[in-house]
């Protein structure tokens, strides 16, 4: 059993109002879904509030589970930083909340919500945040081995309320579906043609890339071999692994790396037929949405991050410094450039063969 400091025994029927930071990233956030819904089913009829970043509130917004949304805007810089955590902290202040859930790690989220005056403040012992929370959870040994869907589901299971395993499920708005199809229709995708996906970048850094100019290679196969149509997305930050990808092809691909908004690349990943992918965020958006989707995998774990759906592989090798979790590899990125196109091939040919 997970071990809880806290003195202060919690009865859910005495919480009328939550709040969760969410975390920061688009694949945590994807993966504390089942967490959010959790907290519903704890709370039946508490009102239930997400602090979010600006760029994850997609992934969140038409969640049954959640009230409100409260978005967390920064303006960077030490003064800028301080003067946001005060800012928040005064507004969550009045909106008087009973219960604050901590799903972000760092010591800002715990500050937050000790100044927003939440009487329950509950979360891991990380980042030296500890005498910040009514309540800690200590991250053990099991809970480090777990996938990170648990990771947020044990927070919540230490504290001896239930919270069921599901596999995350991400929702899309009807406006971002009508967005993606125009963009793709306008780029000569048809309702009937078959569209494969690429998504080359990965923004923890270069060890959990794959070669572009490999990707590049499927990409042509797809054309060649299936007579199917290549879709390129990613962030701002990866629009140059993209073009790489596009130069090293000898097929024509739509690229629309860094023109879409979160929510309009989730509708195209959502539209794609099969989805090839690094380890990222996308990664996790694409599985949640059951989308097919092929994961390669290099310097982080598989077990701990690897996609959560039912139509999900992945492709990695079995090697002695794997994983490192690392950003950089201090060697030669065996642990990727071993990983011929064969080999994601052979994946994508039996899921779509299901």
């Amino acid at each position: 059993m997970t071990q809880v400091i806290g003195k202060l025994p919690i009865q859910t029927t005495d919480i009328h109002r939550v709040f969760i930071r969410a975390t920061n990233w688009i694949g945590d956030t994807v993966m504390s879904l089942p967490a959010m819904e959790a907290v519903r089913k704890i709370f039946p009829n508490a009102f239930i509030a997400v602090l979010a970043r600006p760029w994850v509130l997609p992934l969140i917004e038409h969640l049954p589970a959640v009230d409100q949304i409260i978005p967390f805007q920064k303006k960077g810089g030490i003064l800028g930083d301080v003067g946001d955590v005060i800012r928040i902290s005064r507004r969550l202040r009045k909106m008087q909340f009973d219960l604050a859930l901590l799903f972000q790690n760092a010591f800002e989220a715990a500050l937050i919500a000790y100044l927003s005056g939440v009487k329950y403040r509950i979360g891991f012992n990380t980042d030296g945040r500890r005498f910040l929370l009514s309540h800690v959870i200590c991250k053990d040994h099991d809970i480090r081995k777990q996938h990170q869907v648990e990771h947020y589901l044990a927070i919540l299971r230490a504290m001896g309320w239930e919270a069921e395993t599901k596999d995350p499920v991400v929702i899309i708005n009807d406006k971002d579906m009508d967005t993606a199809h125009a963009r793709l229709l306008s780029q000569g995708i048809k309702p009937d043609d078959r569209l494969i996906g690429l998504s080359p970048g990965a923004i923890f850094g270069p060890a959990k890339r794959w070669p572009a100019e490999r990707f590049a290679v499927i990409g042509d196969w797809v054309v060649e071999r299936w007579g199917a149509k290549t879709v390129l997305v990613g962030s701002t930050g990866e629009k140059d692994i993209c073009k790489t990808v596009t130069r090293f092809m000898k097929n024509t691909a739509i690229n629309l790396c860094g023109q879409t908004t979160l929510g309009e690349v989730m509708a195209v990943i959502k539209r794609c037929n099969l989805f090839i992918t690094n380890d990222s965020g996308l990664m996790h958006v694409a599985a949640a949405m059951d989308v097919p989707t092929v994961a390669i995998f290099g310097s982080t774990d598989h077990v701990a991050t690897g996609p959560r759906g039912r139509k999900a592989r992945i492709v990695r090798h079995d090697l002695d410094c794997a994983p490192c979790l690392k950003r950089e590899c201090p060697t030669h990125y065996e642990c990727m450039r071993g990983i011929e196109p064969e080999e994601v091939w052979e994946e994508m040919q039996k899921e779509m063969s299901h």
